[in-house]
């Protein structure tokens, strides 16, 4: 196995977080990239630094002014007397289907779901070179790995197509998808992050060619609570090819390996030929998220019971935050495609 990671995910560096509406250091730091990295290192696997390989597979997904606006906001944000340093939106509209402003104040509040995404001059750059990781990671998928692993930092399942949020400017999991997709792959997405993939689950709601599966803590109580309802099964060409598995809160291993077994069969009956997993580890009983309850134990478990499958599976990284078992875990789950 490869892992993928190129050092430009490490300049994005966010200061502004809110919990509950306390000011807080942000959970999603650079040092996440070191905790990861000693898995990997604790594997012996091989660390590729991703091609540039433009923009295409990017806007395959995210439309241009998305992109125009997440490569110019911060500059622009800066010209406004007073501004903060990162960009964080203060106003909403009420749908995205209203008119779309011209104001940096007005676009940040149209392309920003909540105030967890703030822009640095340093963002774009990063996110960029976390989508080539997962573009990198699919090439290596299509030219016959059986599994690759990228290293993507910031996340992106919380991105919409036209939405930053929760961490997250650019959808890793569902530009890799999309790649595997064009290239004739029939691609089911199996997301275990603690917190629900709702922008991979916009991305693909009304599409009948790629299978979306999230594990998660019930929204009803949890980020990021509008959405990953069991009800909400796609719309349109995509209806059934959405499927939400909701835990109580401080589940740990037993009732989460049981929610994977109903998601592997699943992906089996849909006929998966590849498959993306969207790796969050901060489902773990230790993250400082808190949400769930699975051991590190129940990590390994998990690899094994997604390994069974037997797919060619492409490993993108999303939530997992800093705790001393963040490397370990990585490492269980990886073990199981070695």
């Amino acid at each position: 196995m490869i892992a993928l990671y190129h050092p430009g995910q490490r300049a994005h560096d966010p200061k502004f977080f809110l919990s509950s509406g306390a000011p807080k250091p942000c959970p999603e730091q650079p040092t996440r990239i070191d905790a990861l990295l000693s898995g990997v290192a604790a594997l012996g696997l091989t660390v590729q630094t991703p091609d540039d390989h433009g923009l295409d597979a990017v806007a395959a997904i995210h439309p241009p002014r998305y992109l125009s606006f997440l490569q110019t906001i911060h500059a622009r944000w800066q010209h406004i007397p007073g501004a903060s340093v990162e960009v964080i939106p203060n106003i909403h509209p009420a749908n995205r289907t209203d008119g779309y402003p011209l104001s940096a104040v007005g676009q940040a509040g149209f392309h920003m779901t909540d105030t967890s995404c703030p822009i640095s001059a340093h963002t774009w750059g990063a996110a960029y070179a976390s989508a080539q990781s997962a573009i990198a990671g699919a090439g290596l998928i299509l030219h016959g790995q059986r599994a690759a692993y990228a290293l993507c930092r910031p996340p992106g399942h919380h991105a919409f197509g036209e939405l930053a949020g929760g961490f997250c400017y650019l959808n890793n999991t569902a530009i890799a998808a999309q790649q595997l997709t064009l290239a004739g792959r029939k691609v089911a997405i199996l997301d275990v992050d603690l917190h629900h993939g709702n922008g991979t689950q916009g991305i693909f709601y009304d599409r009948p060619d790629v299978l979306t599966v999230s594990i998660h803590a019930h929204p009803e109580r949890y980020y990021p609570f509008f959405w990953g309802y069991p009800d909400e099964r796609g719309a349109g060409a995509g209806e059934g090819a959405n499927l939400n598995l909701c835990l109580p809160r401080g589940s740990a291993d037993a009732p989460f390996l049981a929610e994977l077994d109903r998601a592997l069969q699943a992906i089996t009956l849909w006929g998966a030929d590849t498959l993306v997993l969207a790796l969050g580890l901060d489902a773990f009983a230790g993250d400082p998220f808190a949400g769930l309850a699975v051991t590190t134990q129940g990590f390994g478990q998990i690899g094994r019971d997604i390994a069974a499958l037997g797919l060619p599976t492409l490993i993108v990284q999303e939530g997992g935050y800093l705790c001393p078992e963040l490397g370990q875990n990585l490492a269980a789950v990886l073990k199981a495609f070695l």
